[in-house]
């Protein structure tokens, strides 16, 4: 029998491996570290002008304006916030990550400037004295 020779053993190419992918809805699968909070945020980067004229997110570079995202997953360090609030933050402030084909922001907790929870439920109206 012959024995292989080194160019056969090297010539085999290793498997290739599917990418990891984690999935937000299950928290067990993706942890955040320290201060860190995952952001959802609403829409294409399009804006409207006070006129109703839409300016698509290429057209101009895009103001210092603050904006309202939800909080998809937040850290084990993180006090302000947790998941389900509405958070108000400097888009540049993080940094954009896309988990599951949709596109999320990073960000630390110092980078939000106000927190608003989910709203209760209505009551029912009281007596007024």
């Amino acid at each position: 029998m012959a024995e292989p020779s080194s160019k056969d053993v090297t010539s085999k190419k290793p498997a290739k491996r599917k990418p990891r992918t984690k999935k937000i809805a299950d928290n067990a699968s993706l942890r955040l570290t320290g201060d860190r909070l995952i952001v959802r945020t609403p829409g294409s980067g399009e804006r409207k002008s006070a006129a109703g004229l839409l300016i698509p997110a290429t057209a101009a570079p895009a103001p210092r304006q603050l904006m309202w995202g939800d909080v998809a997953l937040v850290g084990p360090d993180v006090r302000v916030a947790k998941e389900g609030d509405r958070v108000l933050f400097l888009p540049s402030s993080g940094l954009e990550v896309e988990l599951d084909g949709e596109d999320l922001v990073l960000m630390r907790e110092r980078d939000v400037q106000a927190v608003s929870s989910a709203p209760a439920e209505e009551q029912a109206p009281g007596q007024y004295l």
